[in-house]
């Protein structure tokens, strides 16, 4: 290597590039000597190896904007439809989306032929959905569709673009569309996957290979026996996969089995612990059960995990109608409620807390907060010293104690008007 250098330094190109050569032999995906070796070639006038070069590097390092820039510079002039290819992935690199875009769009337009024109339209189509415009991804796609009428994997990607624009059956239409126009049969598990979310598992378990497939679509048929039986038959291959057990849980859940069903829930949640569907099923076995608690407390956790907290709380608060000594609801009620702000109805539910579990020191501390912050001196004093009682060492009432027992025996006016509207809210005026 060091005589490689030298050798460039001293503007011994020629010999140099012997050298770089040699090394490359040895190390052809090292960027650093394709680096040195196609700048040395772009020295000698030797555009071709250069271009091939930046290209290798290209390959190894997908991200080098140095060699995307050498090769805009050579293909500035010889070939337009590269340039904008090269110029739009360097853009697209550099997070430069709208720039992305424009240059696909010329590298589109200086194609010499719709073959070529190809890779820019899957990268145009690609960034569109990055991006959010589906419509215009699916534009792209359809066009592709027509060039490169091999390739079923663009059905796929229309049929996921047209179920987020338009719904699961249009997505359903463009993937049988390409089974009847191009005889596609590549994509039949994501069709029979499309089917048993629509409600047809009958043309689902047409066209299936797959065993657990087969066995979903049996139950919703209503032919349980029959999905029990092919499950078992496949019990030691699918053992370890989540699908099995939720699939055997459905068969017990169908047959009123609600033991048995809980117990592969509970297989299913040890393979899959953060899947919104261990509470979904349970919610729907405690329906079926007439357990309202234990029902709307699982369709709370469901929803916390699909982040829709306002549904979550109105399931929580639900589950509190038919239970209202039980102290996890309790706190998890009032931090939903503190999580959007309502912290006067938060307090509402730390009193609860307090009551349900006097020793709970995370209500009391909440407590104490809520009451300081309306000006309750009185109040934040009061939970402040249960606190101390119960943990003495505790950091908050280490940090705060002094303070809040020197602020004096009761509210300011400011600090009662506060204390007013917060119970009150916008029946008060300032």
């Amino acid at each position: 290597m060091n005589t490689a250098e030298q050798l460039e330094q001293s503007e011994k190109y020629e010999e140099a590039y012997i050298e770089y050569k040699k090394i490359l032999m040895h190390k052809p995906d090292d960027v650093d000597i394709l680096t040195r070796t196609a700048h040395v070639a772009s020295i000698l006038g030797n555009k071709e190896e250069a271009k091939v070069l930046y290209a290798r590097i290209l390959e190894v390092d997908p991200s080098n904007i140095m060699a995307h820039e050498q090769l805009l510079d050579i293909f500035v002039d010889e070939d337009k439809f590269k340039y904008y290819l090269l110029r739009g992935n360097m853009h697209a690199l550099q997070q430069q989306m709208s720039y992305a875009n424009t240059d696909y769009k010329k590298a589109i337009s200086h194609a010499k032929d719709a073959q070529e024109a190809l890779p820019a339209r899957y990268l145009h189509a690609g960034l569109c959905e990055g991006q959010g415009k589906y419509q215009e991804a699916i534009d792209e796609y359809l066009r592709i569709a027509d060039d490169d009428d091999k390739n079923p994997m663009v059905y796929v990607k229309l049929g996921e673009l047209y179920e987020k624009t338009e719904g699961i059956i249009s997505a359903i239409q463009m993937l049988e569309r390409g089974k009847k126009d191009k005889g596609f049969t590549e994509y039949d598990e994501v069709l029979a996957g499309l089917y048993i979310r629509n409600s047809q598992p009958e043309k689902a378990l047409a066209i299936t290979k797959n065993e657990l497939t087969k066995a979903r679509a049996l139950f919703d048929m209503g032919d349980n026996e029959k999905g029990y039986e092919t499950l078992m038959g496949v019990k030691d291959k699918y053992i370890n996969e989540n699908t099995f057990h939720s699939l055997l849980a459905q068969y017990y859940f169908q047959k009123n089995m609600y033991d048995e069903a809980f117990k592969e829930i509970e297989e299913f949640e040890k393979l899959a612990p953060n899947s919104p569907l261990i509470y979904q099923m349970r919610a729907l076995i405690y329906e079926q059960k007439e357990d309202a608690f234990n029902e709307h407390i699982n369709w709370g956790k469901y929803n916390i995990l699909r982040n829709d907290k306002d549904v979550a709380l109105n399931e929580y608060m639900t589950a509190y109608r038919y239970n209202n000594k039980d102290a996890d609801l309790i706190e998890t009620i009032a931090s939903l409620l503190e999580a959007e702000g309502d912290k006067t109805k938060a307090s509402e539910f730390y009193e609860r807390l307090a009551d349900v579990d006097p020793k709970n020191t995370l209500a009391l501390q909440k407590l104490v907060e809520f009451r300081d912050s309306i000006g309750d001196n009185y109040g934040a004093r009061e939970y402040l010293e249960r606190l101390k009682t119960l943990d003495p060492r505790n950091k908050f009432v280490e940090e705060n104690y002094d303070r809040i027992q020197n602020g004096g025996g009761g509210m300011s006016g400011d600090g009662l008007l506060g204390f007013i509207k917060s119970i009150f809210g916008s029946r008060m005026k300032g």
